[in-house]
């Protein structure tokens, strides 16, 4: 789905997720290295003995979570459920949580090998894989709204799709496809607008060589405007892609047999994504100091963008239905605008919300 966004503007690319998307390019149609059939066994947990529990004693043992880009502020949420210790509250001895980025596997691809339990990634780039062969499903969504967004100069800004006709456009390889699909579902084409090929880093705009710049609105207009440049923005998900971000992926297997399991790591992620939204400033503070720490992230800017960061992870019906939950109205339209990118999937086939639906019906105190 940063950037595109991350820990730096050199370091946005991943072949498989958002930034694939981005992120997080799926809608180029992501093929996966072994698709169809799941490794019959992997190594992303610990199996439980006779007495219920595991070698180390925990009811679930060590599992491995891939996240969907670099440790940055995006996995605030998680860090609290690891630090506060939530997920050891909820009967994990482990949480592995393993960074993505670049030079990762995709969460496709680690779940259908069975090294990773769960994944965070977006539903551009699991539902070419489900297509593709891939047994999972999206049980729940960070993100109710995808961070892509159009930033341009505060002083000539660009607001609305109609808004770019006749201006250059700054477009990463990665995300040609889904800049397509915005244009698509604005009754636009390419030729519409004057596309230059761009990396990741805004220069470019800042510089006046283009008017607008693909990128994420909880990454380059904090970090622009952090250098002195005023930037103004619209999202992709305002103007026809109401895609959702960050989801949480699992195997259809883990779905079938290990659904107290998933309930119980989803009370936890409950849990830390309250504690994240709640307090900014702690949340980048574990991002900066603790569990990014190798990537010498700024303070001040990853303060700004958990504060952004919040727009998209709570919204009225997060409100209404707990932290994660996906209406049946937000699950439609996301199967909408995949299709207005060629990726034509049932509901049925990429969504279920149901584990997270007897969670909230069980445990109402967590909404």
């Amino acid at each position: 789905m940063t950037r595109v966004h991350g820990p730096s503007s050199a370091q946005k690319l991943s072949s498989l997720d958002r930034r694939s998307f981005l992120r997080f390019s799926a809608f180029a149609g992501v093929a996966l290295g072994g698709t169809g059939v799941l490794a019959a066994c992997g190594k992303s947990s610990s199996s439980a003995g006779n007495n219920g529990t595991t070698a180390d004693g925990s009811k679930y043992g060590t599992v491995a979570v891939q996240l969907s880009w670099l440790k940055n502020i995006e996995f605030a949420g998680e860090y609290f459920a690891d630090s506060k210790g939530y997920y050891r509250d909820a009967g994990f001895g482990h949480v592995d949580l393993i960074s993505g980025g670049a030079a990762s596997t995709s969460v496709e691809a680690g779940l259908d090998t069975g090294k990773i339990w769960l994944g965070t990634s977006a539903p551009q780039t699991t539902a070419p894989a489900v297509l593709d062969g891939l047994k999972a499903k999206i049980v729940g969504t960070t993100y109710q709204k995808n961070p892509f967004c159009i930033v341009s100069s505060a002083a000539k800004p660009i607001t609305s799709p109609a808004e770019m006709k006749g201006r250059k456009i700054g477009v990463q390889d990665t995300n040609q496809l889904i800049f397509g699909a915005l244009l698509a579902a604005n009754g636009m084409t390419s030729s519409d607008v004057k596309i230059v090929p761009a990396q990741f880093d805004p220069t470019p705009l800042a510089n006046g060589e283009v008017d607008g710049w693909v990128s994420y609105v909880t990454n380059e207009p904090i970090t622009l405007a952090a250098k002195g440049f005023p930037t103004a923005h619209f999202l992709f998900a305002d103007f026809g892609l109401p895609l959702t971000a960050e989801t949480l992926t699992v195997r259809q297997q883990t779905i079938d047999s290990e659904r107290d399991k998933l309930k119980a790591f989803l009370t936890a992620e409950i849990k830390g994504w309250k504690d994240a939204v709640a307090d900014s400033p702690q949340s980048a503070h574990l991002a900066v100091d603790v569990y990014g720490k190798d990537q010498r992230l700024d303070l001040a800017e990853q303060t700004d963008e958990a504060k952004a960061q919040n727009d998209l992870v709570v919204s009225d019906d997060t409100k209404a239905n707990g932290l994660f939950s996906m209406t049946d109205q937000l699950i439609a339209r996301n199967i909408e605008a995949l299709a207005k990118a060629k990726i034509d999937i049932k509901a049925e086939q990429l969504f279920d919300l149901s584990i997270l639906r007897e969670l909230y019906s069980e445990h109402p105190e967590l909404k």
